[in-house]
C-alpha cells in the first residue's frame, strides 16, 4: 500500500470512528426522547387527553426545521424524520388510550 493509500486509510478509520460515536448518541437521544413521550403518552391516557397535538406538532416541525437550517442539515430531511418520530410517538399514546 502506498503512503498516500495508508494516510486515507487512517482518515477513513477515524471518521468511521466519529460516525460510530455519533450513532450511539443518537440512538441513546431518541431512548431518552421516547421515555419522556411516554410518560407524556400515561399522562394524557390518565386524564383522557387525544394522543396527537396538531398545533404543537407543528410548531416542532417548524422549529425544528430552523435548527435544521442553522446546522445546515437538509430541511425536508430534518421534516420527514420528524414526522417518523411523531407518528410513532402518537402510536405509543394510541396504545396507551386503549
Amino acid at each position: 500500500m502506498t503512503d498516500t493509500h495508508l494516510v486515507a486509510a487512517d482518515l477513513l478509520k477515524s471518521h468511521r470512528a466519529s460516525i460510530d460515536r455519533l450513532d450511539a448518541i443518537l440512538v441513546y437521544t431518541l431512548a431518552e426522547r421516547f421515555k419522556q413521550t411516554q410518560a407524556v403518552g400515561q399522562l394524557k391516557a390518565a386524564h383522557d387527553l387525544p394522543p396527537s397535538d396538531s398545533e404543537r406538532e407543528a410548531r416542532q416541525i417548524e422549529r425544528l426545521s430552523g435548527l435544521a437550517a442553522e446546522a445546515d442539515l437538509d430541511s425536508e430531511f430534518a421534516k420527514k424524520f420528524l414526522n417518523f418520530i411523531i407518528s410513532e410517538v402518537i402510536r405509543h399514546h394510541e396504545i396507551l388510550q386503549k
